[in-house]
């Protein structure tokens, strides 16, 4: 699963993509320093990982993981193939997500490429090349199904209406997420285009260092401003937390932390967010030779869930042992959990849970 980081040239993004993998993309004062996107495979903090460490005491920990991806700059003028606009869009749709950088700071030695400090123009601005790109995919749909549609066939002119209401939204300047379609028909015939603007969006308010903790009359207007989105919005301030990413010890960096008046960095609670943004949950495997937290999507059968693990698994699956993470805490051990009947032993129709410990059973 892969989350897109995008924004306006110079807001930031480069910069945050080297705090949340520590890769060392090329950062810089001035437009288009990204030029080819840069990926990261980025560990999702879980303290639940670490508590089941020390009580298994295993050989190895593997954590979850997202992929980040730092898309380029886009500019005005994108979806015309302006500044990298083709390459850009074609970039961000392959990812599953979005997450959108707003600079939310002031700084006169930080150039702006619009020349002034406005994250609700700047959204806007790359909502609008976002959207025609959309446009123009919907449009294109559209026509093929009206002729279809003239035939009398039925299925065609249900879809031709649905995509008839995304093209006006489109053309109000409403991203398709924002836009009321009925669940089926998303599932049936928007889904499907593949649309950048449907794919679910958090805006990272980028703050400087006195909003870390609060943030600021920027972040407030952006909040407003996305009310009507389902979209999540967090601020975090990317330059201190690269500061604090360059410090060497653990120690040190939960001083400077501690400084700033935070209780964890806000890369984490980013990471956190996009992870959930992509409708993706965790469940556990804990042994002596490694505790592993395993990626799921929300709603995973226990089979789905074996599958991840091993194709053969989810192919010969006869059965799951559960134990929640809370009875695992509780009790201590595995060997205590089935002890106290805590155990649960669960088929083909089960829907995994966050946190779930599982041994899955199978016969290939």
């Amino acid at each position: 699963m892969k989350a897109g980081i995008v924004g306006l040239p110079n807001v930031g993004k480069s910069t945050l993509f080297n705090c949340l993998s520590n890769a060392k993309a090329q950062s810089a004062n001035f437009p288009f320093c990204t030029i080819e996107p840069n990926i990261g495979v980025v560990n999702v903090p879980d303290t639940r990982l670490e508590k089941l460490e020390e009580l298994v005491n295993p050989e190895k920990v593997i954590p979850a993981t997202v992929e980040i991806v730092d898309i380029a700059g886009l500019v005005k003028g994108a979806s015309k193939g302006e500044g990298l606009g083709n390459q850009f869009l074609g970039n961000i749709r392959e990812t599953d997500a979005i997450l959108h950088v707003l600079r939310c700071f002031d700084n006169d030695n930080v150039v702006h490429v619009d020349g002034s400090v406005d994250p609700i123009r700047d959204k806007e601005t790359i909502d609008m090349e976002l959207q025609l790109k959309d446009l123009e995919s919907v449009e294109k749909k559209l026509d093929k199904v009206k002729r279809a549609a003239k035939t009398g066939n039925k299925e065609a002119q249900k879809e031709a209406g649905v995509l008839t209401t995304l093209k006006e939204g489109l053309e109000a300047g409403q991203s398709v997420r924002a836009i009321s379609v009925a669940e089926d028909d998303h599932t049936e015939f928007v889904k499907p285009l593949q649309l950048i603007t449907d794919k679910p969006v958090m805006y990272v308010c980028n703050v400087d260092e006195a909003a870390a903790v609060e943030g600021n009359a920027y972040v407030d207007r952006v909040k407003h401003a996305v009310a009507n989105e389902n979209a999540e919005v967090i601020f975090l301030a990317v330059g201190t937390e690269a500061d604090i990413t360059e410090l060497e010890t653990y120690e040190e960096r939960q001083m400077f932390l501690e400084d700033l008046g935070l209780s964890e960095p806000g890369s984490a609670k980013l990471i956190r967010g996009a992870y959930k943004l992509l409708d993706l949950e965790t469940y556990f495997t804990a042994g002596q030779k490694e505790v592993r937290a395993w990626t799921i999507p929300v709603g995973a059968t226990a089979p789905q869930a074996a599958g991840v693990i091993h194709t053969d698994f989810e192919k010969g699956f006869i059965r799951a042992e559960v134990i929640s993470y809370a009875d695992y805490v509780q009790y201590g051990s595995e060997t205590k959990v089935k002890e106290a009947g805590r155990m649960r032993v669960e088929g083909k129709e089960y829907v995994v849970k966050d946190g779930d410990v599982m041994h899955f059973r199978f016969n290939v």
